[in-house]
């Protein structure tokens, strides 16, 4: 028989017949990789365990761990759950069903209203389909028979999505017992893989995300390979729901939503201070870097936005206007404003870099069912600058703004891993401009000695990007900050300085954001801190509580010293006993409790309680000023 040469990941090359299966290709490096064996990589290609190799190749057999394998498990979850709900509710037609990070989704159009209780139904009835032990078969078909087939299953979405296919095109289903779906795959071998899984929420979703098309029931679920990991992610969810910022938001009267303005976020007295210590911080740190802070106009010509690219590539995300009976735009992005800013005058290559800050209040267009708190609103404030380079200047550029985003992020106690976004399908400029730009952001990385991720095609429209993505304490991730480096609006709005040969040359342009959305960042402190924010963040730093109306003239006395200091203090005069005062002041996460009775007037001092370490005992009123002021310097977490 034939052999063939294939390269395992580590570098190992075998030899094997031709046409074997990467099941029992796994079997003979071990039974124990084939026992938790879930699907492969075949030239960069993902296949299922039966897949056959037919000439030489690379082969990464994947297990569960690997970000590919998930998908493979989670995937087939979705199929498992289609033909549970096809099992108990008939006239059920199915739409899709993907896997999606940590979990998976089915869309369904069915007469029947899904309801919590059903979920319990669907998943027993999972488990009946996983103890069956069902091989997962693939096959396929022309497209005229694969349309018959989805036809006679009365399957019209399958059939719209077949018609939709390009001529020639591969049309590939997977069935299980008596179950079959339209699926390009991969998949695991067999039902009784799914070890561990849940069936989480019902959602409406409207088909192929489009609000003019029926809505249908979107059931989301999670599996595991392991019930052990299961439990501790659904644990995580319930931490989740626990510091969900909507919920402490309100808790804490810092910002709202109201109908009158969907999308559009109303921050609140004391949300506005958690935001101005932001701003200020951001502020203070900037100038420490030489950059300059500008402001640029919310609304501006639509001519601008055909300029920088964003009418061809972005105009469904934008607003419009007419002014004087000419056309504007919303801005959904700073960078064009500060183009102009940078054109106002003519620079020498000694200028460069020319570093410019911006805090810019940006409007997106986001369908009413994305919209999620202060996670995914219609306006949002970019913490944006825009750098104006010499090509010389590029790496270390991007280095300093590494350095600066690794700055922010140890400030608020966050970890974060990197990716590398290259090119999109729908981009401006040339394959030796993004190769330059790509390399360009490579050597920065890795001269700082980052590890990263390649992330294929998820570039910005004119250029490749650096994304920071931050992990919280409950382990879930946030992309947050991000690194663009630009050759194509500097071309297109035509910009340049005078290089030292007194010609014109033109400049490289880095875009970048550290918070992302200010809003967004906001809530994502509120659950990493689950509202227990650092003393030099929390809204109120302090509460003073008198024990009786007697001690009333000495902590307005101690509350006026501090407010001299800069500190943050509320005085809770109310007539209650002063347990109840200290559990409303606990509620509202203060960082620090001030209780004053005869002792403390007459010592001139305060008993002190921590909202993170309890009784500290009585401290002298000054003793206690210099202590918070050095934790708020130092920014103590």
């Amino acid at each position: 028989m034939e052999k063939i040469k294939v390269q395992l990941k580590d570098g190992t090359v075998k030899e094997v017949n031709k046409g074997t299966s990467i099941y029992d290709i796994a079997k003979e490096i071990s039974e124990g990789l084939a026992r938790v064996a879930i699907g492969a990589e075949v030239n960069d290609r993902l296949v299922d365990l039966s897949y056959t190799v037919e000439e030489n190749c690379s082969l990464n057999i994947l297990r569960f761990e690997d970000e590919e394998g998930k998908d493979f498990l989670r995937h087939t979850s979705a199929h498992i759950m289609a033909q549970a709900v096809k099992r108990l509710y008939p006239d059920t037609k199915l739409a899709i069903g993907p896997a999606i990070d940590n979990g998976f989704y089915y869309d369904f159009d069915s007469e029947h209203k899904f309801t919590p209780e059903d979920l319990e139904k669907i998943e027993a009835e999972m488990q009946k389909i996983v103890k069956e032990k069902l091989a997962l078969e693939r096959f396929e078909l022309p497209k005229d028979e694969a349309i018959k087939l989805m036809r006679e299953q009365n399957e019209s979405y399958k059939i719209e999505l077949i018609e939709d296919l390009p001529e020639g095109e591969v049309i590939s289903f997977y069935k299980q017992g008596e179950f079959v779906d339209l699926c390009a795959g991969p998949h695991a071998m067999s039902t009784d893989k799914m070890k561990a899984f849940k069936l989480l929420s019902i959602a409406g979703a409207y088909w192929r995300g489009d609000e003019k098309n029926k809505m249908l029931q979107r059931i989301y679920g999670t599996s595991f390979e392991k019930k052990k990991d299961l439990e501790e992610y659904l644990h995580r969810l319930e931490e989740a729901k626990k510091r969900d910022h909507r919920k402490i938001g309100k808790e804490l009267d810092l910002f709202s939503l109201q109908e009158e303005g969907p999308g559009f976020p109303f921050f609140h007295p004391k949300g506005m201070v958690l935001r101005n210590q932001l701003e200020q911080f951001w502020r203070t740190e900037h100038v420490k870097r030489n950059y300059e802070e500008i402001r640029t106009p919310i609304i501006l010509n639509e001519d601008l936005w055909h300029k920088s690219g964003h009418w061809d590539h972005y105009k469904e995300n934008m607003y419009f206007t007419n002014i004087d009976e000419q056309d504007y735009a919303v801005k959904p992005m700073n960078c064009p404003g500060s183009i102009l800013m940078y054109k106002r005058k003519m620079h020498s290559y000694r200028d460069l870099p020319i570093r410019m800050g911006e805090l810019g209040l940006v409007h997106r267009h986001e369908l009413s069912g994305a919209l999620h708190g202060l996670m995914r609103v219609r306006c949002f404030t970019q913490d944006d600058a825009h750098i104006f380079m010499l090509p010389e200047q590029i790496k270390d550029e991007i280095i300093g703004v590494i350095e600066f985003v690794d700055y922010f992020y140890n400030i608020f106690g966050f970890k974060y891993h990197i990716e590398l976004s290259t090119r999109p399908k729908d981009s401006m400029g040339t394959d030796e401009e993004w190769n330059l730009a790509i390399n360009a952001l490579k050597v920065a990385l890795e001269e700082k000695g980052l590890k990263y991720k390649i992330n294929e095609g998820d570039g910005a429209f004119y250029g490749p990007k650096i994304d920071f993505h931050l992990e919280d304490c409950i382990g879930r991730t946030w992309q947050c900050g991000t690194i663009q480096l630009d050759f194509q609006m500097p071309q297109r709005f035509d910009i340049h300085y005078i290089g030292a040969d007194g010609e014109k040359h033109r400049p490289i342009m880095i875009h970048r954001v550290i918070f992302g959305s200010i809003e967004r960042f906001i809530g994502i402190l509120i659950e990493h801190y689950a509202g227990k924010f650092p003393t030099w963040l929390a809204p109120i730093q302090i509460k003073i509580l008198p024990i009786t109306d007697v001690h009333h003239d000495y902590v307005v006395k101690i509350r006026d010293k501090m407010l001299e200091k800069g500190l943050r203090v509320e005085v809770d005069m109310r007539n209650e006993k002063i347990g109840y005062k200290i559990r409303e002041a606990q509620l509202s996460r203060v960082p620090y409790m001030l209780v004053v009775g005869d002792k403390e007037v007459e010592a001139e001092a305060v008993a002190v309680r921590s909202r993170d370490k309890g009784e500290l005992g009585a401290v002298e009123v000054d003793t206690f000023i210099e202590n918070i002021i050095n934790d708020i310097e130092k920014k103590t977490i």
